[in-house]
């Protein structure tokens, strides 16, 4: 509450935030106050009524302006290759406790009352010669409001011109950082500004690509020196594989327009090490340097060596959703036969289609059954067989017990279900539903394509299974390794005794452990270094970058030995496995499952593709399932001689 005196001297109050004014320039008394001379003159205590909080905060605007109470501020931009600062960008900042203290504020009340020329003019002069006085290295990236480059304003042209001249710093030095603030221009105005700009040797960066309402149209007409992408698409980047995915596409444009990329808005090693690999050039953010009105002239010693090390970022990786294709992507609609129907009338109906295979049998919406061609026709080739059932319901030669499944139902669900059933569903098909009703058919043929389709992609890229990436991805890094020179070790890692598991337990249960099996190697691996892949079945691939590999591999090995007897049967548990059939259908026991883990070091140079590796990877992987239980074994016969 502000407390304000009318002139009867009689106190009242309005309810609005003292922040409207420097704290240091209000006083309270209950006696008569008079204006603080520290205020502008044209700020008013009308009679009985509350000052208008838009005019005064006019009103401190056009004293901030009068007084240069405005603060430049200046965050570095690094160059990622070197590490090395290749120069600042200006910040401004209005009076401390102020509410005009944040940028945004500033220049919305500026806009709202026409001050944003003045604003503006304040802003580069306070960050010119702060900039010359505190005699920082590199270029300045001075930001700029588009419009302020036109023709019509020639005089803000002249008086940044002016101010060049007379702060010393050369022209060359200086970045003119486009800000957007408004959604249209005229680009043909722009680009001969743009032009005339660049022939007095200033550069041109376009700030917040990807945010503003026409920042892709302004790089396409003007042609930067840089753009930098806006801090959505960097911040979590290493998580996100659409902002990889939006920066890689970025990158790529820039290459080919001879544009340089400055990533502004980065917060954790591991999104600047991502950005580093995607080939971004300049970097700007927190976790490089804030914003500071003495910057420092150097990166942080841990941003430093961080940068210089050998290694490459893992990249997120595509996830593929386990139950995002439902069966409802295999609906056919086939027109169902009510149970009054005869068996002489659904035999008509087959011989008028030849290619009519299953009709579905539906009693006011509710599926009852399904009748195939090929039973009804075999049973009518029968002596007497059509004399005796042919004026019967067709409920005589209807399969009673069909597969039946929800729209919702997952393909990987479905096709468990059609493991687990008889095997003539895999002809007859199955019956889908919405809410207990009859909707259409699904046929088996279509069921095991799109199986067969998902089990591709996901030995390709992402398994659906664990969410860990698949082979394309696991060579891509590998490339990545290999191309970057640095040591990594190649860990292949496979379950022992996992067929006869199967066969036993089921393939559910199958599956859970190998989920567990992807959440242990997970679990004990560096996301931003280690890199864990699924190659399929119940087998893996981990490479790692972390120097404590052996250590990490040992802990997967004791957490699945203690976790995976969770799986079995007590009575299995205590004599130490179980029996099942070999493939020569013979009683055979098996011991619990184990992990088994073949290494291969590699050294800089020693490979040229993921191709020897995986060879050599396997041959490991062997060597390792040799020894009876949990195992690690390192391969030492390819190890360079020294």
């Amino acid at each position: 509450m502000l407390h304000y005196v009318s002139s009867s001297c009689h106190i009242a109050s309005i309810d609005w935030r003292l922040s409207a004014f420097p704290t240091d320039t209000v006083t309270f008394a209950s006696a008569p106050l008079a204006c603080p001379s520290s205020l502008p003159d044209n700020v008013s205590y009308l009679r009985g009524t509350p000052p208008d909080a838009d005019a005064v905060l006019a009103a401190h605007l056009r004293d901030v302006l009068a007084r240069r109470q405005l603060t430049a501020l200046f965050q570095p931009i690094i160059q990622m290759h070197s590490g090395d600062i290749i120069g600042y960008e200006g910040l401004i900042r209005g009076p401390s406790d102020s509410p005009l203290h944040a940028p945004l504020t500033l220049f919305r009340v500026a806009r709202e009352n026409g001050l944003m020329r003045e604003v503006e003019r304040l802003c580069r002069r306070v960050v010119l010669e702060r900039f010359a006085e505190l005699a920082l290295p590199g270029k300045l990236f001075l930001n700029v409001s588009p419009e302020c480059l036109l023709p019509a304003r020639a005089g803000a042209q002249a008086e940044t011109l002016d101010l060049i001249h007379e702060t010393g710093i050369a022209p060359e030095r200086v970045i003119i950082e486009l800000t957007e603030n408004q959604p249209t221009y005229d680009y043909g105005q722009m680009r001969d500004a743009v032009l005339h700009y660049r022939a007095l040797g200033f550069g041109i960066a376009i700030d917040d690509l990807g945010e503003g309402f026409s920042s892709l149209r302004l790089w396409s007409e003007l042609r930067p020196e840089y753009v930098k992408i806006d801090m959505h698409f960097i911040q979590g980047i290493n998580n996100d594989p659409v902002k990889l995915q939006f920066v890689r596409s970025i990158q790529e444009i820039a290459e080919k327009s001879n544009t340089l990329v400055i990533a502004e808005g980065i917060e954790k090693q591991a999104e600047l090490l991502v950005l580093r690999d995607l080939g971004v050039a300049f970097a700007q953010g927190y976790h490089l340097g804030r914003p500071n009105a003495a910057p420092a002239r150097a990166l942080p010693a841990e941003v430093a060596k961080a940068l210089s090390r050998n290694g490459v970022a893992v990249y997120p990786q595509r996830i593929v959703e386990k139950h995002a294709v439902s069966i409802l992507k295999l609906l056919h609609r086939v027109a169902a036969v009510p149970p009054a129907l005869t068996n002489n009338e659904v035999y008509e109906i087959f011989m008028n289609d030849p290619k009519l295979l299953i009709i579905p049998v539906v009693d006011d919406g509710v599926p009852l059954g399904l009748i195939s061609r090929f039973d009804m026709i075999d049973h009518f080739a029968r002596p007497y067989q059509r004399e005796l059932y042919g004026k019967k319901s067709c409920r005589q030669f209807m399969d009673a017990k069909p597969l039946v499944a929800d729209k919702d139902t997952s393909l990987q669900d479905l096709s468990y279900r059609m493991v687990e059933s008889d095997a003539h569903h895999l002809f007859n098909g199955f019956i889908i539903t919405e809410g207990g009703r009859y909707l259409g058919m699904g046929t088996g043929h279509d069921l095991m394509r799109e199986i067969t389709q998902m089990q591709i992609h996901a030995a390709r890229y992402a398994n659906p299974l664990t969410q860990l990436p698949g082979n394309v991805p696991i060579n891509e890094h590998i490339d990545r390794l290999l191309a970057s020179a640095t040591r990594f070790w190649v860990c292949y890692c496979d379950l022992d005794h996992f067929k006869p598991f199967n066969d036993v337990y089921g393939y559910r249960r199958g599956d859970d452990v190998i989920g567990l099996a992807g959440h242990i190697l997970t679990r004990h691996s560096d996301p931003d270094r280690d890199f864990v892949g699924h190659i399929g079945g119940d087998d893996f691939m981990l490479l790692f970058q972390s120097e404590d590999w052996e250590t990490r591999c040992r802990a997967i090995l004791a957490e699945f030995e203690a976790t995976v007897t969770e799986f079995y049967s007590q009575e299995d548990c205590e004599r130490g496995g179980y029996f099942s059939e070999d493939r020569q259908g013979r009683k055979v026991f098996y011991s619990l499952m184990s992990l088994s883990i073949g290494v291969i070091k590699v050294e800089p140079h020693q490979y040229d593709s993921h191709h020897q590796i995986a060879a050599s990877a396997a041959d490991a992987k062997k060597q390792a399932k040799k020894v009876h239980g949990n195992s690690l074994f390192l391969d030492r016969r390819r190890e360079p001689q020294r």
